[in-house]
């Protein structure tokens, strides 16, 4: 149990004390792909699809940001973090699948892995949530890690 970072001990589970690391810029890149199908994404135009409740993929970015923000309040054992930038990006990769790109910066003690990841997670249930209304066979296929800087190490995993 020595290896797990959030737990005692004794085997309970705790939050990790930062207080003795330095401050260093630290970046993550977290990577979603997402089905959404031809059925959807022959509704979009210019990379956008207007709806009565807004334009997804924007509206989609805004909450993506907003997930980063609020990572702390959502997986118990996140730092609450003064985060520097976030960009949130998202490509129609082809006629049924997006890519959403989520990047994190800041200069703390603890990285924003967690928070590109979350932001990442809550991109595409915003853009489920915007289209369930013309397909429910959308997939959130996979979230990933894909870069992380800053550190005691360095990541990519392409």
């Amino acid at each position: 149990m020595s290896d797990f970072t959030h737990i005692n001990k004794k085997g309970s589970p705790k939050m990790v004390n930062v207080s003795d690391k330095k401050i260093t810029k630290r970046t993550a890149i977290a990577k979603a792909t997402m089905f959404l199908g031809k059925e959807v994404i022959s509704n979009f135009s210019d990379n956008e699809l207007a709806t009565k409740k807004g334009p997804v993929f924007q509206t989609a970015i805004i909450a993506g940001i907003q997930g980063v923000k609020k990572t702390s309040e959502l997986i118990p054992m996140c730092h609450p973090l003064l985060i520097n930038g976030v960009d949130v990006d998202i490509q129609i990769i082809d006629s049924e699948n997006i890519e959403v790109l989520c990047k994190v910066t800041i200069e703390g003690k603890t990285g924003v892995e967690m928070e590109a990841l979350t932001g990442a997670n809550i991109t595409c249930l915003t853009i489920y949530d915007m289209c369930k209304s013309i397909s429910q066979k959308m997939v959130i296929k996979e979230v990933k890690l894909i870069e992380k800087t800053g550190g005691k190490s360095d990541i990519s995993n392409g």
